[in-house]
């Protein structure tokens, strides 16, 4: 399992950098075969804020105030609204159980959900009408409150926030940063509603795995940004999405 985790954060954090995947996207499934998939989230939550306060150090000077306010306020509500359905549908009953090989598969409101939008999400990245999305500043708000509201029940916020601040005017050092500070205010906000509605000994207690984790991630974007220019590749963004979709096929069916 250690193993497995710690390939994942590194070669997710490493896609980060030319591809439109966020960490998350790719690392929570992974988390999902070993733990139950609110814990899964909230796990890639601590993992995506950590990279998120490494990426900060070198990056936060560039950002724009201006779209720090404007979108990440809405997106801090968005997110807790966001945490506190995951909260409530991790807790809903099983919608249906088969059996495969003798072994018992569920399907719950929170797999489908998150197997939906993982699906939606890499979508987005793959077909060209989703992925050149691009939404007028009039709607700043409305963007910030509904990409928060996803990073809060699945961690899914890149995307739509880029959609979003994509016309605002920015440099792309501005882009990136401003982008890195709203991902920070979003999991400061949903991560403390994961330890108040979870188990947080199922939390805490895993913390050797999230240090070993963390530090792959690091070591991901250290070498993509040393070695790797930081562009779209086309064909391993579209060897990605398919995988995702893969993932949350099985998800969605209840195998993971």
């Amino acid at each position: 399992m250690e193993f497995i985790i710690a390939l994942t954060a590194f070669f997710a954090s490493l896609l980060t950098l030319f591809s439109g995947f966020g960490l998350g996207t790719i690392l929570t499934p992974v988390f999902g075969l070993f733990f139950p998939l609110n814990i899964a989230v909230a796990l890639t939550g601590i993992v995506h804020l950590l990279n998120n306060l490494f990426k900060l150090t070198l990056l936060g000077k560039n950002a724009s105030r201006e779209f720090v306010v404007r979108f990440g306020i809405p997106s801090v509500v968005g997110g807790f609204l966001g945490a506190l359905l995951l909260a409530g549908l991790s807790k809903a009953p099983v919608l249906f159980a088969w059996s495969l090989n003798g072994r018992q598969m569920e399907i719950t409101a929170l797999k489908l959900a998150i197997a939906v939008l993982m699906i939606f999400f890499a979508l987005m990245e793959m077909l060209p009408r989703l992925k050149n999305l691009q939404f007028a500043q009039r709607y700043l708000t409305f963007g910030g409150l509904l990409s928060g509201f996803f990073g809060g029940l699945s961690g899914h916020q890149g995307a739509l926030r880029s959609a979003f601040l994509v016309k605002s005017g920015l440099s792309k050092e501005a882009f990136v940063a401003t982008g890195v500070v709203i991902a920070c205010m979003v999991d400061f906000t949903r991560l403390p509603v994961y330890f108040a509605r979870f188990s947080a000994e199922k939390l805490t207690e895993q913390w050797p795995l999230l240090l070993l984790a963390t530090l792959s991630a690091f070591a991901g974007a250290y070498l993509g940004a040393k070695f790797l220019k930081k562009t779209t590749m086309g064909v391993v963004q579209t060897i990605t999405a398919v995988m995702i979709i893969g993932i949350a096929l099985l998800l969605g069916a209840g195998v993971i």
